[in-house]
């Protein structure tokens, strides 16, 4: 069948917002939903296991207004301290304690979400294998830690690791370390693919006599050469696995190779292994959705597959995406891409045949958005607010934008660092949790003592700021900008809920300066009423003129909520 552009580029148009046919909640609740990601990155408690404080937190926070739980991974990594991003196998949620517990107490905090009217959401990842260091009798060396249970050998390429196109030699036979076992997972589950690989980590290709290694150092990229094709063609006619996967970031020529043993989601035992997880899952946690790791680096393809073969089972599962971008120089155009891919044509899985015009529902989470928090905190009062939300995904496409402050990748120290600093970190989490525009995620880190970034004074504001969402954040908004140092917005309420006034203000705070304010309308039907301030409710009320409209004031590099009286 014959790509049809026009069908394509109409499809951009007319495909409905992700966020409003996803599940971000408990459906009886009215109440305004809220994502928490509920981890850092160095996240433990000293006197329980993550998951016992997950179950033990659930009431409270659910009180607060959260609706969603952004959990780590929970299944078994590389190490035994290992976040689950070093994934070694999906399928064993504790076999052995992880990082975060036990598979029984991962499942009584699900349990207890689900019982308090919290959705969980498990971070999927779906690209790597690395080999799990838990396993005493493996015995392998450390120089292996990227690599997998035992060597086997195969015909390979090693590639230029900054242009992975580009091949640095003829292809011959190695020893390479991809070949998984699962030795730990016993009878728990009796699926046992192995990884078939495209990209491998020739940090783990030498064998024991080191005759066979593909370089001499024996680092570097290297990429699996098949010696059957599985059914993928290329459009040229040669097999498809002679060549890396082509629906990924072309950053480094073909960024599909990220870390470790990469996975090739082109392999019908792998497609199958996946999928039968992505079921398993969630039916075994309960859980209604997924966040996605590193999508920039698996095959769209794929992804389009795993996200409706799941959803075919829950209809209203939830899907965010994560893209590993380099902040200090994100955009929207970094993003766009995946974006329109989800929103446009779906292709056959792994055979790109057109099958429909169809739309895969994801959000995404709002790196952009983010960039300018982290610029404006950076920058002080430089920072032009009229400008805090051009090229975002939620100025863009509202619908789509899962929005936050910060996460354990932009934490001080992190690769990603781009901490947004604690004078701009109120002002943005007003914008995210206040304006009503996008799906708002709240970073542990900001509301939880830990030893990474809390600032006590800006967790207690930052409880205000959740409670003022739950209360008053409804309604049609009005934004008003027109300072380069103070912006402001109104929530109009709706017919059971009042609005509010938001005033933000990046101003250096010079002893003595007066406080910045913003002529904003209410509406005439509340000429008359007075609106105090929700932050700081000594200080003396507003009223209303008979135009609707009065003057909103805050203070110098902060923010200021009104409500009505």
């Amino acid at each position: 069948m014959s790509f049809n552009f026009r069908g394509w580029f109409s499809g951009l148009f007319s495909a409905p917002p992700a966020l409003s046919r996803m599940r971000l909640g408990p459906e009886e609740s009215t109440d305004n939903a809220l994502m928490l990601q509920f981890f850092t990155w160095d996240a433990l408690q000293s006197d329980m296991s993550w998951w016992a404080h997950v179950e033990r937190e659930v009431p409270g926070l659910s009180e607060m207004g959260f609706t969603q739980f952004w959990l780590p991974p929970p299944n078994k990594g590389a190490e035994p301290l290992g976040r689950g991003y070093d994934a070694y196998d999906l399928w064993d949620l504790g076999t052995v304690p992880t990082r975060w517990g036990t598979r029984e107490e991962f499942l009584r905090a699900c349990d207890g979400a689900k019982k308090h009217g919290v959705d969980i959401l498990i971070d999927a990842v779906l690209n790597v294998r690395l080999r799990c260091l838990a396993i005493p009798s493996l015995n392998l060396p450390t120089q292996h830690k990227l690599g997998a249970d035992r060597f086997e050998s195969f015909p390979a390429v090693q590639v230029n690791p900054d242009n992975r196109m580009q091949d640095m030699g003829p292809a011959r036979e190695i020893d390479g370390w991809t070949a998984f076992d699962f030795e730990g997972r016993g009878t728990r589950c009796d699926t046992r693919a192995r990884c078939a690989n495209v990209c491998l980590s020739c940090d783990s290709t030498a064998a024991s006599d080191g005759t066979r290694s593909i370089s001499p150092d024996s680092t570097g990229i290297i990429r699996h050469r098949p010696r059957l094709s599985f059914g993928f063609q290329a459009k040229d006619g040669r097999d498809g696995h002679n060549m890396c996967i082509q629906l990924v970031s072309t950053e480094l020529g073909n960024y599909d190779y990220l870390l470790g043993i990469d996975i090739d989601h082109r392999h019908p035992d792998v497609q199958k292994d996946l999928l039968d997880w992505g079921l398993w899952i969630t039916e075994t946690t309960g859980a209604s959705g997924f966040r996605l790791d590193a999508i920039k680096h698996m095959d769209r393809r794929f992804l389009y597959t795993f996200l409706n073969h799941v959803r075919n089972a829950h209809p209203q599962m939830f899907a965010v995406c994560k893209s590993r971008v380099l902040v200090l120089r994100s955009s929207i155009k970094d993003v766009a891409g995946y974006i329109k891919a989800f929103k446009g044509q779906v292709w056959d899985s792994f055979s790109l045949v057109q099958r429909s015009y169809i739309h895969i529902e994801t959000a995404f989470f709002d790196v952009p958005l983010h960039h300018n928090f982290h610029l404006a905190s950076k920058q002080g009062s430089r920072y032009d607010l009229r400008k805090i939300l051009d090229n975002t995904i939620v100025k863009w496409k509202p619908g789509d934008a899962v929005t936050f402050v910060d996460n354990h990748d932009t934490v001080i120290g992190q690769s990603l660092e781009s901490w947004v600093g604690d004078d701009f970190k109120l002002q943005a989490y007003a914008l995210i949790l206040l304006r009503g525009h996008g799906h708002p995620c709240v970073f542990y880190g900001d509301l939880y003592p830990n030893k990474e970034c809390f600032n006590p004074r800006i967790a207690q504001a930052l409880r205000l700021l959740i409670e003022a969402r739950k209360r008053f954040a409804y309604g049609a908004c009005v934004d008003y900008r027109t300072d380069k140092n103070c912006i402001g917005f109104v929530r109009h309420g709706d017919s059971t809920r009042p609005g509010c006034v938001v005033v933000l203000s990046n101003r250096d705070p010079v002893a003595g300066a007066a406080h910045d304010q913003i002529r904003m309308s209410v509406g005439r039907t509340l000429a008359g009423q007075t609106f105090v301030s929700f932050l700081t409710p000594q200080d003396s009320g507003v009223q209303v003129e008979s135009d609707g409209s009065a003057v909103f004031s805050c203070p110098p590099n902060q923010v200021q909520i009104w409500t009505q009286a």
